[in-house]
């Protein structure tokens, strides 16, 4: 029993270590050598394998985007016909190719401090086109306009703005723009001291979340704790939730067992993010806080949405599953051709059960705007907008939210190199 000869993953070599030979059981002291081995080198300090793997991931991490590309935004616009979308990609990066830096450990509170910094490097070979492929999306400033001013007099003004840079509901931008910025001309006349580059994940490359500070394990492994899913505390069972922090929808998150699988050779468990989590707050209070519009929202009863807008700024971005998997009916009604599925848009962990470390990780999320009907468009068509596309909006409730679908963002990752530790050995 164990790993197979390109693997040098602890839990293989661990594992193939403790099988006594004696009749091929396994002996009380080889148990006693695998739990101490694995608290040993599941801990976050220097020397471990774990700490390996979690300052400089040891293989290629990849984040992939599908573009909900606007195909008819006339239509739409003045006559309040159904949106028709067409999915592209996958559009690949590299990420998580970055060390990380300002590692500091407490050895008082057993914690350690680090930045992650951000890069993403395009990859052509893994991708459907270039990054000068081009969309017709929604314009990101004039449809943020109106929750970030909801001032009469001050839409009155941006209008004014909008309509002079000949900006609209909608707009044509190539991939590198819609995700990592672009000069907005709307904003560029803005008489006020404001950022007028913008982009779904503007900024992204040479910036960090911020300090994280989690456990190490020193002295309590099961205490460990986890930012990037790269890892949890040994011994996982199926009874446990797997909790874990994203900062791409702004909080901790959880995923729970969903069934055992065989990953290269190697036994592991899955563990699926669960449609709970993005439950309404009435049928989750924990997500009490990521509903902060009542009306469109329908005093917060529609599920399958969570507004984050408190930490992108205040604008109106909302994070959802890919084609509202596990969302309220009305949110994918008016949209043609969304067709959510489990194989395809769920979340999901394949982890060790013995090291806990995840093996592969598909992160898998869709980023929207909310789009209100009042103040987003600044030339003759406004009155017209408003008279046909108001009452549809009201009564279809956050539907308005794919307008800007800017991406299925999907992280496979597999975040430990099998082959980091083919020189460790249990003696």
């Amino acid at each position: 029993m164990g790993c197979n000869r390109n693997c040098g993953l602890i839990a293989g070599a661990v594992i193939g270590a403790v099988l006594a030979v004696f009749g091929g059981i396994l002996m009380p002291v080889g148990d006693m050598l695998i739990e101490k081995t694995i608290k040993k080198e599941v801990v976050l300090e220097e020397g471990t394998i774990a700490f390996k793997n979690w300052v400089k991931t040891g293989t290629d991490v990849y984040r992939q985007f599908w573009i909900f590309d606007v195909q008819n935004p006339d239509e739409v616009t003045v006559n309040s016909s159904k949106i028709k979308v067409k999915q592209r990609g996958p559009y690949t990066y590299r990420v998580r190719y970055l060390a990380k830096e300002n590692i500091t450990q407490d050895p008082e509170t057993h914690t350690v401090s680090f930045l992650q910094p951000n890069g993403a490097i395009f990859e052509p070979s893994l991708s459907v086109g270039t990054e000068d492929d081009t969309f017709t999306i929604l314009n990101l400033a004039v449809a943020a306009a109106p929750q970030l001013y909801p001032n009469t007099f001050m839409q009155g003004i941006l209008n004014s703005f909008i309509k002079k840079s000949k900006s609209s509901m909608f707009q044509n931008r190539t991939l590198k723009e819609l995700l990592w910025g672009y000069t907005d001309p709307f904003l560029n006349l803005v008489p006020y001291p404001i950022t007028t580059t913008i982009g779904v994940f503007y900024p992204y490359n040479n910036t960090a979340d911020g300090i994280y500070k989690v456990f190490n394990g020193k002295d309590d492994i099961i205490s460990r704790q986890s930012v990037y899913a790269a890892s949890f505390p040994p011994f996982v069972e199926k009874t446990r939730v797997l909790q874990f922090f994203s900062s791409d929808i702004c909080r901790s998150i959880y995923a729970v067992f969903g069934a055992e699988i065989n990953l290269k050779g190697i036994p592991v468990y899955r563990f699926i993010l669960p449609s709970f989590a993005f439950a309404s707050p009435f049928q989750n209070p924990d997500n009490h806080c990521f509903c902060t519009e009542k009306i469109i929202s329908k005093n917060c009863t529609l599920y399958g949405v969570l507004d984050i807008g408190k930490c992108k700024e205040g604008k109106p971005v909302y994070i959802s599953l890919p084609h509202f998997l596990h969302g309220s009916p009305e949110l994918a009604e008016p949209i043609e051709s969304l067709s959510p599925n489990e194989e395809e848009h769920s979340t999901y962990l394949d982890v060790e059960p013995i090291t806990g470390f995840t093996l592969r990780f598909a992160k898998r999320l869709q980023v929207n705007m909310l789009v209100k009907p009042t103040g987003t468009i600044g030339d003759e068509k406004a009155e017209m907008f408003r008279n046909q596309v108001t009452g549809k909006i009201n009564l279809l409730g956050l539907v308005e939210i794919v307008l800007l679908s800017v991406g299925v963002v999907m992280f496979i990752a597999f975040m430990i190199s099998y082959c980091a530790c083919r020189s460790k050995r249990v003696n």
